[in-house]
């Protein structure tokens, strides 16, 4: 599909939307050494003062830097910090789902509950499909509408998150079944197709979240005949839709933005 003026202003919007800077100043958040996250100065400072707090000797103002510091052995620490979170009000929607936490070069250092990532700044991971009918046309998802995040927008065929259980590749299968109800292995020509990174603010933590997030993205074809089925509730329908009326959806905003970027750059835009 070419790209004129309307596509690729609406391009740069997305684009501009998925990079932008905290609302307001951050410093770092470490275990122990390493630099895992970032928070709002002031975030950790109510759990710090609250009795309520078990691991509160296991956080550290750092006055050099203006950080913080969560030692002890960091899975465990972490799971007292989003304990604490939740009953502050400052946690997400709690999954119990564990996510890995990268330091600065990608080394896993331990894991957290998911609902705290953002008001911690901890890089994320994740996964998508753009799935294609042997025509051309595109299959698509409308995200449940009680979903805590982009409810009723469109999506992928797929998205969801890596969990500390999961590789990129485990990921794409698991999410695949569960959103979809498809068999990777039964799909024709599964491929990556590139990688998406955004940063920008969140309401999490009350407001104080920041998403930095990378995005495995893959492209794969239907098989004649073979229709999604949601399994986990999170969809609230398919649909197959013809380029220029995805075109125009895209357009119109109808799109998370992580999809938006996905299939942009899937459709050469």
């Amino acid at each position: 599909m070419s790209l004129d003026a309307t596509a690729a202003a609406w391009l740069a919007g997305l684009r501009a939307g998925a990079d932008v800077p905290p609302r307001r100043p951050r410093v770092a958040f470490r275990l122990g050494p390493h630099e895992v996250g970032s928070v709002e100065p002031e975030f950790l400072t109510r759990l710090t003062l609250g009795a309520a707090f078990d691991g509160a000797a296991l956080l550290h103002r750092l006055e050099a830097e203006k950080g913080w510091q969560l030692d002890g052995e960091p899975t465990a620490s972490l799971a007292l910090l989003a304990d604490a979170l939740r009953t502050a009000g400052l946690a997400h929607a709690w999954r119990n789902e564990q996510l890995a936490v990268p330091n600065a070069v990608g080394e896993r250092i331990g894991t957290v509950e998911r609902a705290v990532v953002r008001g911690l700044g901890i890089t994320t991971q994740a996964v998508h499909l753009v799935g294609v009918a042997p025509d051309g046309r595109h299959w698509v998802q409308q995200r449940a509408f009680d979903k805590p995040n982009d409810p009723g927008l469109w999506d992928t065929l797929m998205g969801g998150m890596v969990s500390a259980v999961d590789t990129v590749q485990t990921a794409l299968v698991r999410e695949t079944w569960e959103e979809a109800g498809l068999q990777v292995d039964a799909l024709q020509d599964v491929r990556p197709g590139g990688v998406v990174i955004t940063r920008r603010p969140s309401d999490d933590g009350g407001g104080a979240g920041y998403v930095v997030e990378r995005i495995d993205w893959f492209v794969a074809t239907l098989p004649e005949g073979v229709v999604p089925v949601n399994q986990d509730g999170e969809v609230a329908r398919f649909e197959l839709m013809e380029e220029g009326a995805l075109r125009e959806r895209l357009l119109a905003g109808g799109f998370t933005t992580e999809a938006g970027l996905i299939l942009g750059a899937y459709l050469g835009w």
